[in-house]
């Protein structure tokens, strides 16, 4: 199959936009945090969640509507997880473009696509490239997904203005991560998990530090509500925040 070619965006729906920190301050910060993760990412996922996020990535790659022979993104894909159950979805006659922007991250989804021979997995082509600075013409996508990648983005408001460009009209983004409750036993419960589980795992690993920024970014995450009016300031004409794991994760279904 001949690999798609995607022009540089040509500058249309762009928006001027307020800069969000997150706790991590800059996009080097951000690179660099997830360079150091990338080789126990998958593991550690598995064993905080007790294999619960892959139930979730299948919900909200649902919830993206690819369907066979779509062409679509996967916006900060680290591992390749989404882009993976994306491949199942649009099928052999279909395209995924996965981008991230570590590198480190990237080797490692090459290297799972590698060791896979589900003929719909060579489909996915990986790209190192920034949310907020999309490598791509508009409307060049059927469907788009981003996990546990928003939150951790700059500038918010402009990643999802450029997700919502690149996507054609009436398709749809679905935004997987933690969810920000506004439940305060919700809330209590998911500080006590990450000061006595998440943070004690990673040290194990020794990156204990590079987990301790979990509970500040998702406090200064946005609730669903806030998270629904922000896609439609951005440009989406319907958004939807759906509470899932039992409150503690949460889905944005936003449609161009």
């Amino acid at each position: 199959m001949a690999t798609l070619q995607f022009t540089p965006p040509s500058g249309r729906h762009r928006r001027e936009s307020r800069t969000i920190i997150t706790p991590v301050r800059c996009t080097a910060e951000r690179q660099a945090l997830f360079n150091r993760i990338a080789p126990v990412y998958d593991n550690l996922n598995d064993l905080l969640s007790l294999g619960s996020h892959r139930v979730w990535k299948r919900m909200s790659v649902s919830w993206s509507g690819a369907k066979e022979g779509d062409t679509v993104l996967d916006v900060c894909c680290g591992s390749g997880d989404l882009a993976f159950l994306l491949s199942e979805k649009v099928g052999i006659s279909g395209k995924v473009i996965a981008l991230d922007f570590s590198k480190e991250q990237l080797q490692i989804a090459a290297s799972r696509q590698r060791e896979r021979s589900r003929a719909c997995y060579k489909n996915i082509e990986w790209i190192e490239g920034d949310a907020v600075n999309l490598p791509f013409s508009d409307s060049s996508f059927d469907a788009a997904t981003i996990g546990y990648g928003l939150r951790n983005v700059v500038d918010r408001k402009k990643a999802l203005e450029e997700m919502c460009r690149v996507l054609k009209p009436g398709t749809k983004l679905s935004v997987l991560d933690f969810n920000k409750s506004t439940n305060p036993l919700t809330s209590s419960i998911q500080d006590w998990m990450i000061d006595n589980v998440v943070v004690p795992v990673a040290s194990g690993y020794g990156l204990a530090s590079e987990y301790q920024y979990l509970k500040n970014s998702i406090k200064e995450y946005l609730t669903g509500w806030e998270l629904e009016k922000l896609a439609l300031q951005a440009g989406f004409s319907e958004a939807k925040h759906y509470e899932i794991g039992t409150g503690f994760m949460g889905n944005l279904v936003a449609t161009r």
